[in-house]
């Protein structure tokens, strides 16, 4: 009795055991292939897009106006108003990309790929239906309709056989005036050397800068040279004297919203070329009004100046030069 007892015992032990030695299974990965795919999409970041920068454009630092950016730059304020879309000119802040030269080029761009396109597009088209032989020719393949002659055919070698195959051969003759095609369809992309010819004509406003003629805009003392570390020049003179344009052109500015210049007068000459006229009591012409060389323009004064006087600058793309280079002496 005691032995079946023990028996039983053990078996019970023994199942006990089993169970306690059930091996442990880690849990099924699908919770973290789940959530390791998911991350992915939740962190998800789309790329910013890119902030335009180089030539043509201009990060707007703290203190700016866009007046004082278009007399540096050498434009109108108002073309950098429309190039930007900007509702208020006076709105603009720090670290603001804008466009300070005319688009002309990138607008250019896809005229000249369109051109490029077009001939492209034209020889795609033209190869397929010069070789027009070689093409009904698939056509028949595919049809079953093989009249190609014993090129398909198992034939002992002849010499009839052999002129029979090289028969064939003449037909690339015969589509030889077909690359003459396509050679007289690439004579339209001559077209783009017309696009160029505005490169050609960018070269003349060098020769505009050589041709404009100046004078001195004021009579009186100069009291500060562009060697002394000025812009321009620094003419004495009394209150109301007469200002006068320097040479011909059109006003791009005028008005008083350029501090440090006071009542100023910009006016372009060339493409390249401006010449600035500043402190003046009283403006006499409107923005987009042509003036003549010795034309009067303003009065002398003392607007953000300590003193009467008219400071005058010459301008090359926006960059000061030395004015006595331009002007005749005296």
């Amino acid at each position: 009795m005691k032995k079946i007892r023990l028996a039983v015992l053990g078996s019970v032990v023994s199942l006990l055991a089993a169970c306690g030695s059930t091996p442990n299974q880690q849990p099924a990965p699908v919770v973290e292939r789940t959530t390791s795919t998911v991350k992915p999409v939740d962190n998800a970041v789309v790329p910013a897009a890119p902030v335009p920068s180089g030539r043509g454009y201009y990060t707007v630092k703290k203190g700016d106006t866009l007046y004082r950016i278009a007399l540096d730059v050498g434009q109108n304020w108002r073309d950098i108003v429309a190039w930007n879309n900007l509702t208020n000119p006076n709105d603009i802040k720090v670290d603001q990309v804008l466009r300070v030269a005319p688009p002309d080029r990138a607008a250019g761009a896809p005229q000249t790929a369109a051109v490029v396109a077009a001939p492209g597009a034209g020889l795609d088209v033209r190869p397929l239906g010069a070789p027009g032989s070689s093409a009904p020719a698939a056509a028949p393949m595919a049809s079953g309709g093989n009249k190609t002659g014993p090129r398909g055919d198992k034939r002992a070698y002849s010499d009839s056989a052999l002129a029979e195959l090289e028969k064939p051969d003449a037909s690339p003759a015969a589509s030889a005036p077909a690359p003459a095609t396509p050679a007289a369809g690439t004579a339209k992309p001559e077209a783009p050397h017309a696009v160029e010819k505005p490169a050609a004509g960018s070269a003349a406003p060098a020769g505009d800068d050589e041709g404009v003629s100046w004078m001195w805009p004021a009579e009186g003392k100069v009291v500060g040279t562009f060697e002394g570390g000025k812009k321009g020049v620094d003419i004495a003179g009394k209150d109301g004297q007469a200002v006068l344009a320097a040479a011909g052109g059109k006003v791009m500015y005028a008005g008083s919203g350029i501090r440090g210049y006071g009542n100023l007068v910009i006016i372009k000459h060339t493409n390249n070329l401006l010449s600035a006229y500043a402190h003046n009591k009283t403006i006499l012409v409107k923005e987009g009004q042509s003036v003549t060389k010795g034309q009067k323009i303003a009065e002398m004064g003392k607007s953000d100046s300590d003193s009467v006087k008219l400071h005058f600058e010459i301008r090359q793309q926006g960059k000061p030069v030395d004015p006595s280079k331009y002007l005749p002496p005296r």
